[in-house]
């Protein structure tokens, strides 16, 4: 009995002299530690998101009253108004950076007015205007918003990519939206876009570009590799003219919405934009090089398709804007640790003249009167 005794003992404690281990933690508390990790990071991330915000909304309120009290500001940044002017996307390093402003159009290096409107493309066609935004919050939206002369939201819809381009139609009742879908540059070869057009008056969309019927030389084709952007409208509501890829080769199409189709034109034309007089076509042509992808300011004349290449050889990755009949605009980065800030540019659309600047730190320029 005694010797039982010992052996029990024995098989009780510790063998050897060895330190005791530690119970382990029962299943319940364990579960209890794990929900308490996972509470306190969703508070950590709601806090978050919520400083987000109101830093967001703070810095946008801030942005717009600077620039109201300052007193430098011509305009009235809470409305498009009726007086001629150049509204374009802030790129100016400051509180001001991504929202909508505005100059006067005989005053183009005047203090912008800037208005409380964020967006990543922009355009303007009387008292109507398109935004295309991003909302970079835990999980990145964008969205396209159709705005009234006071800047109020008439109308929105979301995007499934990433903004690129924005055009609305002269009469401002036709919308054009391309979005990358895939790869955020025209430069690579591993992109992918969708261009939709939109009823402004009814507020409904009239169809993805690529659900119209494609004729190439006369024969439909059906690829199924197909991309359009950079659509630009004619002023009878029906006729546009927009890009298409396929099998490596850009083509300038004519499409007509009542008939839902498109014709291929030429080759190697990227994101047209048709003149005010129906005319012409400014866009960007690629050079072929060796080095990186560049793109030259362009314009073809509708009628005998004859190309002239402009003054300005620095390459131009933007949809080329029409300043007036004889005149284009675009945006261009500047060079080195300055390559955010973009400068809208404007030069004779004949390729007669030299370059200049007209807004300083102005991206997606819409010209008004």
């Amino acid at each position: 009995m005694a010797e039982e005794r010992r052996r029990g003992r024995a098989g009780t404690g510790p063998a050897d002299g060895a330190e005791g281990e530690p119970e382990a933690p029962s299943r319940s508390r364990v579960t209890v530690v794990a929900f308490l990790i996972v509470l306190v990071a969703c508070l950590l991330v709601g806090t978050g998101y919520v400083v987000h915000v109101l830093r967001r909304d703070a810095d946008r309120e801030a942005a717009r009253v600077a620039t109201v009290t300052n007193g430098a500001a011509r305009l009235d940044p809470s409305t498009l108004g009726s007086d001629p002017r150049v509204i374009f996307r802030s790129t100016a390093r400051d509180g001001s950076y991504g929202r909508v402003a505005m100059v006067p159009r005989d005053e183009p290096a005047s203090t912008p007015a800037v208005t409380s409107m964020s967006c990543d493309r922009v355009d303007v066609r009387g008292e109507i205007g398109l935004c295309l935004s991003s909302d970079r919050g835990l999980v990145t939206t964008y969205q396209a918003y159709l705005f009234d002369a006071d800047l109020h939201t008439l109308h929105s819809f979301r995007l499934g990519g990433v903004p690129s381009r924005a055009r609305l139609s002269a009469d401002a009742r036709l919308a054009a939206v391309t979005v990358f879908v895939t790869g955020h540059s025209y430069a690579g070869p591993a992109f992918s876009t969708a261009t939709t057009l939109y009823d402004v008056e009814n507020r409904q969309e009239l169809g993805n570009l690529e659900q119209f019927a494609i004729y190439r030389d006369g024969e439909r084709i059906n690829p199924v590799d197909q991309n359009f952007w950079g659509v630009t409208f004619a002023a009878d509501d029906d006729t546009f003219y927009a890009t298409l890829s396929t099998d490596g080769t850009t083509y300038l199409v004519r499409g007509s919405l009542r008939a839902r189709e498109v014709h291929t034109l030429t080759t190697n034309v990227e994101c047209p934009s048709l003149s005010p007089d129906g005319t012409r076509v400014a866009f960007k042509e690629r050079v072929a090089d060796d080095g990186p992808v560049r793109w030259v300011a362009t314009v073809l004349d509708l009628r005998t398709m004859r190309r002239t290449q402009l003054s300005d050889t620095r390459s131009v990755d933007d949809q080329i804007a029409w300043y007036d009949n004889e005149t284009i605009a675009y945006g261009l980065p500047r060079d080195g640790a300055e390559a955010a800030i973009t400068d809208t540019w404007i030069e004779p659309a004949d390729g007669s003249g030299q370059a200049r600047v007209l807004v300083p730190k102005a991206w997606s320029p819409a010209f008004r009167g």
